[in-house]
């Protein structure tokens, strides 16, 4: 791509940008969502039999959706920009990369930000920021690229369908350095990359580095008693025994998405997140007006799984639905109830990935506590410049045997799934 058919130039307010353009780049071929299910459901995960049932056929959605990610869509990130959960103010100065074409219109999009500290990232550098700091050096500002809150993989260099791909990816990762430079800024984090991104940013001098979630993978099951019947006698029974026990004490389930979700569920549910929230990070990211922005803009998007008993909210999880996974973000309660953490997040979202024929259940960041309820380790990706060559030096050794920890970790705890041995271990990679 000639540098004379194109310009680079940056926008620190996303709704400059108009939604049809960015989610042009953003998620190219995807259309409409398709209807979710949608029920209320008291369930208590039981079963009369502990035989493992036979596979049946996956539902006629599975794998049929255009690619979406609701995370990059305009949607979702106008919703943090415009609340001012991701804001100056905030520590995240949106810094978005917009490549356009000899008629302004955009071939390319890289969402980023210009951040004063290292929070709401899931990626941990504090300690390179401390040790650049004691060796008198200025780690802040530094340039993220990312969406805010979110340890979700999805695109970060974002192409419009038919434009150059790899051209408009280089151009992209070639303006990050010059706008770092631009900024004042020490480096460039890229975090929770697709593979190709993440080719295009180490082909520009960026450090690869690696880390690991747990995901549940969808094999075709046709309801949840098949996934089970994958499980060893042991495992399954665990986990009947434990969805038995969360749902005591009168505690029934419901799956809110669309128009389901009112602002009387979103009162609930921002409750239970400051609730929760407050006492993990001290001060929750989101607010109140992000929840109602969404709900507006992308509620066939979401899915609210909400605990109620004796009449009212008490707890519920958050997840959102892509074209092939759900993504599981966070969760919050106001009562304590045994197990009732991982029926809301775990078991439920294997439950509608099933019921939506979706490949996959992502739950977010870190917790081996997920191996166990099926979800295998995965291997995340991130890509870090780092201006100073000295400083350069130090992080990429760290680098090298940090990756080399990842993969043996994810190895060997792979082999501590729940899963029956007499599978062939190729039936449990991805689909």
């Amino acid at each position: 791509m000639p540098d004379d058919t194109f310009t680079l130039r940056v926008e620190s307010d996303i709704t400059k940008l108009s939604a049809t353009d960015w989610n042009s780049c953003a998620n190219p071929a995807s259309d409409e969502p398709p209807t979710t299910p949608r029920t209320s459901l008291p369930l208590n995960g039981d079963s009369a039999s502990d035989t493992p049932p036979r596979h049946t056929e996956p539902p006629a959605t599975f794998g049929e959706e255009p690619a979406y990610n609701p995370f990059v869509s305009h949607e979702y990130l106008s919703a943090l920009e415009e609340s001012g959960s991701a804001s100056r103010t905030t520590g995240w100065l949106p810094q978005h990369l917009v490549l356009a074409d000899a008629e302004g219109v955009p071939l390319g999009i890289c969402p980023a930000y210009l951040k004063s500290h290292s929070r709401g990232e899931y990626v941990f550098d504090e300690g390179w920021a401390d040790a650049f700091e004691r060796a008198g050096g200025r780690y802040y500002p530094k340039l993220q690229v990312s969406v805010p809150f979110t340890p979700a993989t999805g695109p970060r260099l974002l192409v419009r369908a038919g434009a150059p791909a790899e051209d408009v990816r280089q151009a992209l990762a070639r303006g990050l350095l010059t706008l770092a430079q631009m900024r004042g800024a020490s480096s460039v984090h890229a975090t929770f990359l697709r593979e190709e991104d993440a080719q295009s940013l180490e082909t520009e001098g960026f450090l690869p580095r690696t880390d690991q979630q747990f995901h549940w993978h969808n094999h075709g099951y046709g309801d949840y008693e098949a996934f089970l019947g994958d499980l060893a006698s042991r495992k399954r029974k665990a986990i009947r025994r434990e969805r038995r026990e969360a749902l005591g004490d009168g505690i029934t389930l419901h799956w809110l998405t669309g128009s389901d979700i009112t602002e009387e569920a979103w009162d609930a549910f921002f409750a239970f997140y400051m609730e929760t929230g407050s006492r993990k990070w001290g001060r929750p990211y989101l607010n109140r007006q992000f929840y109602s922005l969404i709900g507006a803009r992308m509620a066939e998007r979401i899915l609210l799984v909400m605990a109620k008993r004796a009449g009212r909210w008490i707890a519920g999880a958050i997840n959102f639905i892509g074209s092939d996974a759900l993504y599981g973000r966070h969760w919050g309660a106001i009562e304590q109830h045994p197990f009732l953490h991982f029926e809301v997040c775990y078991h439920q979202a294997i439950e509608f990935a099933i019921a939506r024929g979706l490949k996959r259940a992502e739950a977010g960041a870190q917790g081996e506590h997920k191996l166990a309820r099926g979800y295998l380790p995965v291997t995340t990706r991130s890509a870090h410049y780092i201006a100073d060559p000295d400083f350069r030096a130090a992080v990429a050794h760290y680098l090298d045997r940090e990756r080399r920890y990842v993969a043996q970790a994810g190895a060997e705890l792979s082999e501590l799934g729940p899963f029956r041995r007499d599978l062939d271990p190729a039936q449990l990679d991805e689909p």
